[in-house]
């Protein structure tokens, strides 16, 4: 089914609707867009109309060269997201269920695969599904209502969208495996110690955009390369890991933006990115 798709403006911004409860903000200034999950009645549980708007969400953004970086955010005062729709899931039958995987998959893969940095902006609870939204981000930012944990044994589940992944690649395979298996949930203080989320601050949504809007302020083609390196060489052995650095040297040593960044380096202004 199609997503419908309408724009409007936004307090400085436009405002793009995918469905009825993701809309994503391209602000006028620095190039970050932010992905809105924005099904407050629900605290953000992910349905499967839902998934299916971030995922065509994901794949407009992907495409749009404009864009140097992305926030997750939520339009709930007491949730980025509460995970998958369990209301919904217990309707479903087992036929429909394994209909409907690919859809919920294709929701978290589409915000873990946007070739940009991308930040999460956590504020109150985000639990499974909700917390792996946020962990397939680059850096999360979260505030002192955050609440974050990965439930789904408690209910005859294991995380699905990216989770016993995602964890252990922030936190180690063993406290990992302690969160997932206790599934316990963890306050804000805590889970910065944990290193469950990057920053503490305030407001987590303007925390997160000031943070993109410094990161915006560099190359777009240096910014999505140094992401491919990152993302592609971890877990790898060294010597693996330097080459796929080598290939996305490669890819920006010879772009328009490489030229522009030394040029003004040079001449002591700042630099106007071809994105290129």
């Amino acid at each position: 089914m199609a997503e419908q798709r309408f724009e409007e403006r936004v307090e400085g911004s436009v405002e793009e609707r995918f469905g009825e409860f993701v809309a994503v903000r391209r602000h006028e200034h620095g190039h970050v867009a932010e992905l809105v999950l924005d099904r407050p009645k629900a605290m953000n549980a992910v349905s499967t109309d839902m998934a299916r708007s971030i995922g065509a969400a994901c794949e407009a953004l992907g495409a749009d060269a404009s864009v140097r970086v992305t926030v997750v955010t939520s339009s709930n005062e007491r949730a980025f997201c509460v995970g998958a729709d369990l209301k919904e899931r217990n309707s479903l039958t087992d036929a429909q269920l394994v209909r409907q995987r690919p859809t919920a998959r294709a929701a978290y893969t589409g915000v873990l695969e946007l070739p940009m940095p991308t930040v999460a902006a956590v504020h109150g609870f985000a639990l499974g599904g909700g917390f792996e939204l946020a962990l397939a981000c680059d850096v999360i930012v979260a505030d002192a209502t955050a609440v974050v944990g990965l439930p789904e044994v408690s209910v005859g589940v294991i995380p699905g969208g990216g989770g016993t992944q995602l964890l252990p690649r922030r936190v180690g395979a063993a406290r990992a495996a302690e969160l997932v298996f206790t599934a316990r949930r963890v306050e804000a203080g805590e889970a910065r110690e944990l290193g469950l989320v990057d920053e503490l601050a305030d407001d987590a949504r303007e925390a997160a955009l000031a943070l993109a809007a410094r990161i915006a302020a560099n190359s777009p083609v240096g910014l999505r390369a140094a992401k491919r390196a990152l993302r592609l060489g971890h877990g790898l052995d060294l010597r693996a890991g330097l080459e796929v650095e080598d290939a996305a040297w490669w890819s920006v040593a010879f772009s328009g933006d490489r030229a522009e960044g030394v040029a003004a380096f040079n001449e002591k202004r700042r630099p106007e990115w071809p994105g290129e």
